[in-house]
């Protein structure tokens, strides 16, 4: 059996590179996809402790996690192909939604 100090270290490891890949890339869709590392990181910690402490809570709140990041990855995806069509470019710095 896995102890749980690996999978928390594992999360935090996901979430890590999430927060610098977000801050880091001017790229929308590397931030995009940063954001769903971290979305990911903070369901691996949820899984693991609702398997440490053998509770369904934990992974019921990773399947509503998961529900609203694939609607939130529908709708983002929209946003980024509008946004691309209409500035023809996606990167952060050179997009101002202010100016037409």
């Amino acid at each position: 059996m896995v102890p749980l100090s690996y999978y928390l270290i594992l999360s935090g490891v996901l979430f890590a590179c999430g927060v610098v890949g977000f801050l880091i890339k001017r790229n929308i869709i590397t931030i995009f996809i940063s954001i769903e590392l971290m979305l990911n990181g903070v369901n691996l910690s949820f899984v693991a402790f609702a398997a440490q402490w053998h509770a369904l809570s934990g992974q019921v709140f990773v399947f509503f996690v998961m529900v609203v990041a694939a609607a939130e990855a529908a709708v983002g995806l929209a946003i980024i192909i509008a946004l691309y069509r209409t500035r023809d470019t996606l990167n952060v710095d050179r997009v101002n939604l202010l100016k037409l």
